[in-house]
């Protein structure tokens, strides 16, 4: 069984796409990293359910359209409607071979511990909020909530294997917090 700690958001299932069951979706990889992926997997009644995707074409830049495996009426495709879209996390680092920020969706970074630029802990990504125009990190700090810019501008480095992430923060920012 698929576990939510397995996964990692990629996008969103948009609307049917004709009459064949194909699904428009808009995502946050590009195509080829979307190729590589085994399958695609989204929640459906509290089950991670995974998806085989038979073709994929691009619709714009972050809009594709799919055929997926079994899906083959805009009926049985409207019950993807509004549904995230997850890979798995260990494929989806193998097929990402750009160590930059900019090549992981935000929530690849929850369980992150976060550090200021001059060494000191910030506090252990626990969720992202992409709800703003700007997302946003939020950081536990003892028990305390801080909600830290998400911006790659900001990010100095990350370490895949200590699951570090080192950002240099504008002197008074964790203060606004308060």
């Amino acid at each position: 069984m698929i576990q939510r700690e397995e996964l990692i958001a990629i996008g969103r299932y948009n609307k049917p796409h004709g009459v064949a069951g194909e699904i428009s979706a808009t995502i946050d990889i590009d195509i080829e990293t979307l190729g590589e992926l085994s399958c695609l997997v989204s929640d459906i009644d509290g089950i991670f359910v995974p998806f085989f995707v038979d073709a994929c074409r691009p619709k714009s830049s972050e809009t594709v359209l799919l055929t997926i495996d079994g899906i083959d009426s805009e009926q049985e495709a409207s019950r993807l409607v509004n549904h995230d879209i997850y890979a798995l996390k260990r494929e989806y680092m193998q097929s990402s071979l750009d160590a930059d920020a900019d090549a992981y969706p935000l929530d690849y970074f929850i369980g992150y511990e976060l550090m200021d630029s001059d060494n000191t802990r910030v506090g252990e990504i626990i969720a992202v909020d992409e709800q703003t125009e700007n997302a946003i990190f939020i950081v536990d700090r003892d028990g305390e909530e801080l909600m830290v810019p998400a911006t790659d501008e900001l990010i100095v480095e990350f370490d895949m294997d200590k699951k570090v992430m080192v950002m240099d923060l504008p002197q008074g920012l964790l203060d606004l917090n308060n």
